[in-house]
């Protein structure tokens, strides 16, 4: 059964897509841990990232710094953070979080955003890619 990333790329699900390329695919975190969370993911379904091969693992680095320059110059923060832990969902995911607190690299602090706040967040980080 896909994963539910997996229906994401393939249009089956609705998301904020910031960018893709053949790939890999960028989209906001619907459950944020601050503003401009950002999930990079690869098109091929693999369940943990050092189950990638290792020029998709580069690609993958690379595509998310790309995201992470644009997020940067859209969401006002000390940096961007970069986590991977794929616990939730079995499908490799990079977290790219913008930070100005320790709390918000954590997962345990959430914050709340309307549909009309995500997708004109979505559409202003796509426009610096």
């Amino acid at each position: 059964m896909p994963s539910i990333f997996t229906r994401i790329i393939k249009g089956e699900l609705p998301s904020y897509k910031i960018y893709e390329d053949d790939k890999f695919y960028a989209m906001l975190d619907i459950n944020p841990n601050a503003k401009g969370h950002t999930l990079c993911i690869p098109k091929q379904e693999v369940d943990q990232l050092f189950d990638l091969d290792e020029a998709t693992y580069q690609e993958l680095m690379v595509f998310s710094r790309k995201v992470a320059a644009a997020l940067k110059k859209v969401v006002k923060c000390k940096r961007i953070g970069l986590s991977v832990i794929g616990l939730e969902v079995p499908h490799v995911h990079v977290h790219l979080i913008p930070l100005n607190e320790m709390k918000e690299a954590t997962f345990t602090s959430k914050v709340k955003m309307s549909e009309e706040e995500l997708k004109e967040l979505a559409a202003k980080i796509s426009k610096n890619l």
